[in-house]
């Protein structure tokens, strides 16, 4: 069951779903979701560098990406064909007992842009800034601003809550998450 906006409303309300900071619910509430906003921190690929990405060296994944931070009102140009992480504003914490969707905004996917590559559940028990994996599939670059809504986020209920949440997992490798993270696929080796 997918929360509505008069459950969502009041989740945030009582703190069931943390939102920091809280959310306009006459700009940002949907009729089932809650658009988040775009950070001011994203990170690129050195793809110059680097001939390709090895997954499991950790070495090489540390420089394989640089975090770029824009100024206020300051866009950020998105060329066609690059892919970059970026960061919502907002700082999540999902209850045990729901999970999280993350979607593009259609307005933002209208201009090439996509916003999760293949992240778009977020987990029960996650707690931390949501990293998005914006693409630019278009053949113009789009400027992208931080505080512009780039993405909804929609709750949906679980049968029970988990046994073991995101935060209690002992491979939870993105736990309070502050900005967007390299890959951390290294660690399962």
């Amino acid at each position: 069951m997918v929360l509505s906006d008069k459950d969502l409303k009041k989740a945030i309300q009582t703190k069931r779903i943390v939102i920091k900071p809280l959310p306009d619910f006459k700009t940002q509430l949907g009729s089932c979701s809650i658009d988040l906003k775009l950070g001011d921190t994203f990170r690129v690929f050195e793809h110059s560098k680097y001939a390709y990405i090895d997954p499991f060296k950790k070495s090489i994944s540390d420089e394989v990406t640089r975090e770029i931070k824009i100024k206020n009102k300051e866009p950020f140009i998105i060329q066609p064909g690059d892919f970059v992480l970026a960061t919502t504003i907002e700082y999540i914490e999902v209850p045990d007992d729901l999970t999280g969707r993350l979607e593009g905004r259609s307005s933002i996917g209208r201009l090439g842009v996509v916003i999760h590559s293949t992240a778009a559940n977020i987990e029960c028990g996650f707690r931390g800034h949501i990293t998005l994996e914006l693409a630019n599939m278009g053949k113009m670059p789009v400027a992208l601003y931080s505080n512009m809504r780039i993405c909804s986020i929609s709750f949906e209920q679980l049968s029970s809550p988990a046994e073991v949440p995101y935060y209690k997992k002992r491979g939870a490798k993105y736990v309070g998450q502050k900005g967007p993270g390299e890959s951390k696929i290294s660690k399962e080796k």
